[in-house]
């Protein structure tokens, strides 16, 4: 019988900004709801279950916050607010944030909610919504807020609080009472959710486990040169090195997790699962017996380690409780198994219940089979909240039907992992733990890359200037400062910094990461530097614009004659790129663009027509075409005049008229490119031979130009 333990990790990052009190976004509240509440009262559903839950500290103390109301729900406060009384800017608001779920599953299955998407567009424009966001009643707009906050409620909370069945029966014509059931019940699930999570760890059901305080990749505030080990070609800031703050994150974890839940954590995920040898005096300092990583970081450090040099490494080495040794200091760990922890994360909602759970099933009773020793131990470790969303019963069957057959099961046993431990001391050694994450074993997420290395930089010089003026102001606001540098240590900041990964919401963590170190100046009486308030997202990586979704042809007439002819085309915002101030100067404030099989066209909006010149640049996958062409009330053409990669100019045929818009259309021929390829776009707007504007301010537009094919392919509405 082959031990199973399984380990629910839990974590949002810090949404709240310091400088209001506001969270700015509502993913704790909707996911405690939906995935926080679901999860135990799942595993409550079948008594014999054993699991683990890792909640981040930053993740309860926003709970906590909200439980209170310490904290203010910004979206929370936009679906109080009657809809009558919503203001231009909240109505634009709601619809482009309130439809901010899984359309498949949390939106197309309810009638109401489903038509009103349809009815803003499944391609939210910015530009359009100044107009179009008039056509939506108050009644529209409440049962928005209504749906929004509904959907977003899982089959536990569907099962507390019959009402809310009642309410999605109902369906449409809310009332601002039905309005008012749903929100109180989300307050009511904020406030007993980790009460919850509390009781069955009293009952030996569940064990919860931590995480250093604010996220942080430990290794790296450790040591940022620690990234040489596993990185040894990227480029790193200069070295950032902060040992007391990585053992204050644990500290903090620590006594965070006992005022919580009651006790202190015995077991530690680390943020990302990043680990390094210098940390296991730290974890042992702490109380913490056992950590979890990942599968590559073992393999890894088996070859690093001199016992194991010379011998042959079997992969079923990883099946087993391991003792982690550095200097005089230890502390056990279970590597992650990948594969089907995986699984569960991104394959199983592809599936049946049935056949996820029996595919599951059937891996670990082949693992019982060959691993064959009463120590050995099968650990899946994974994300406990995410993944319900793209389950069209938000995994309720599959969750159930798992616990159950893994229960049953003769051959498996689900075990906590301090039930584990305190019954099979680990007999295999690793001597040299490799330094890395989770993420191929290295933190190339997070450090490496410009806009991710200056975000080191600041910490860095921000620190340095606590540390030589603390001792000038109080006790108190000494440990508001450094809990603002404890705060801009995380890890969240530096996943959407660089080019790894990219949300729309970039400069809002962006602005909240330099807020945090802004604060330390202000706690100690200081201005904060300027620059502190330069962004650090590079506009060229960060542009607001949705990409073509559908093939288009409309009529070159300079008039927008229907919305449905730019259906499908893809929109980039000039309004997006930089501050309100700056946007109202504008002259070009939207840019639509798309194509056909046989052309290729361009549409610029204006807040009014000018005289003047437009400049489009466009780069394929060989070569680079610049067009001019005069733009004016009532100008039309049937070439453009275009300078040639050799840099001859030409005139090549196109149609091109201006009304209310620019349109034009070129044919794909004419700039020997083809669908199915890669353009970059940008747009230049000239008076009298002089560059005024320039869209987007850096870098390009990048889009496939579409055809059936790819059509066929992506299409998934």
């Amino acid at each position: 019988m082959i031990n199973v333990v399984l380990l629910w990790h839990m974590h949002q990052p810090y949404y709240v900004n310091p400088l209001t009190g506001t969270s700015l976004m509502p993913w704790v509240r909707l996911h405690a709801v939906k995935g926080y509440l679901d999860m135990i009262h799942s595993l409550n559903s079948v008594p014999e279950m054993r699991a683990t839950f890792n909640f981040t500290p930053v993740l309860v103390k926003q709970v906590e916050e909200l439980r209170r109301g310490t904290v203010r729900d910004l979206w929370e406060e936009w679906s109080i607010k009657p809809a009558e009384d919503l203001t231009s800017h909240e109505r634009i608001s709601l619809l482009e944030h309130f439809f901010k779920a899984n359309w498949d599953n949390l939106i197309k299955p309810y009638p109401r909610y489903w038509e009103l998407l349809q009815r803003r567009g499944f391609h939210f424009n910015k530009v359009r919504m100044e107009h179009d966001h008039e056509l939506f009643s108050a009644q529209d707009y409440r049962d928005l807020q209504v749906w929004f906050n509904l959907a977003w409620c899982g089959y536990s909370a569907c099962k507390l609080f019959p009402e809310l069945v009642e309410l999605k029966k109902k369906g449409k014509n809310f009332s601002e009472e039905d309005k008012s059931v749903v929100l109180s019940i989300h307050r009511k699930i904020l406030g007993r959710v980790l009460s919850d999570y509390k009781d069955a760890e009293a009952s030996g059901r569940i064990e919860t486990t931590t995480t250093p305080f604010y996220h942080p990749i430990l290794p790296l505030v450790y040591d940022t040169d620690f990234a040489k080990r596993c990185m040894p070609w990227r480029d790193l800031p200069e070295r950032f090195s902060a040992p007391d703050d990585a053992l204050q994150q644990l500290k903090l974890a620590v006594a965070q997790h006992e005022q919580i839940f009651g006790k202190k954590p015995s077991g530690l995920w680390p943020s990302e699962g990043s680990v390094a040898p210098e940390l296991i005096p730290l974890f042992q300092e702490c109380g913490i017996r056992y950590f979890f990583t990942d599968e590559g970081v073992l393999f890894r450090g088996l070859h690093q380690d001199p016992m194991w040099q010379g011998k042959t490494i079997d992969h079923l080495e990883l099946f087993q409780g391991w003792r982690c040794e550095h200097e005089a200091s230890s502390a056990s760990a279970l590597f992650r198994e990948r594969p089907l922890s995986d699984f569960i994360g991104f394959n199983a909602a592809r599936n049946t219940a049935e056949a996820a759970s029996d595919h599951l099933i059937h891996h670990l009773c082949h693992l019982d089979r060959v691993v064959n020793k009463s120590d050995g131990v099968v650990a899946l470790v994974l994300d406990g909240e995410n993944a319900w969303e793209y389950f069209a019963d938000g995994g309720e069957h599959f969750i159930k039907m798992f616990y159950e057959k893994l229960c049953k099961n003769e051959h498996l046993r689900p075990v906590l992992p301090g039930e584990y431990f305190a019954a099979h001391t680990p007999k295999a050694t690793l001597k040299k733990l490799h330094t890395g994450s989770w993420i191929n074993s290295d933190f190339d997420i997070w450090i490496g890359d410009h806009e991710e290395n200056r975000g080191w930089e600041m910490i860095r010089e921000t620190r340095a200037f606590l540390v030589k003026n603390q001792h000038r102001v109080s006790q108190e606001l000494r440990e508001k400062a450094w809990e603002s540098i404890f705060a801009a240590e995380g890890s969240d900041w530096f996943w959407w910094y660089g080019p790894d990964f990219s949300t729309e919401c970039d400069v809002l963590f962006d602005e909240l990461f330099r807020s945090h170190l802004q604060n330390v100046y202000r706690y100690l009486g200081q201005e904060p530097p300027p620059a502190l308030s330069v962004q650090i997202c590079e506009v060229s990586q960060r542009l607001a614009f949705t990409k073509p979704s559908a093939l288009i042809s409309p009529d070159i007439n300079g008039l927008v004659s229907s919305y449905f002819e730019y259906f499908g085309a893809g929109c980039f915002d000039t309004a997006q790129q930089s501050s309100a101030m700056y946007q109202s100067e504008r002259i070009i404030q939207s840019i639509w663009f798309g194509n056909d099989q046989e052309s290729i066209t361009i549409r610029a909006d204006f807040k009014k027509i000018p005289e003047g010149t437009l400049r489009l640049k466009l780069a394929g996958q060989e070569s680079v075409f610049s067009m001019d062409m005069p733009i004016g009330p009532q100008v039309s053409a049937d070439t453009v005049e275009i300078l040639m990669p050799d840099g001859t100019r030409t005139q090549i045929p196109a149609q091109v008229s201006t009304e209310q818009v620019t349109e034009v259309r070129i044919p794909l021929a004419s700039l020997s490119i083809k669908a199915g390829e890669e353009i970059n776009l940008s747009v230049q707007f000239l008076q009298n031979g002089v560059e005024t504007e320039r869209h987007p301010e850096q870098g390009s537009i990048g889009f496939t130009l579409l055809s059936c094919s790819t059509m066929t392919r992506d299409w998934c509405v």
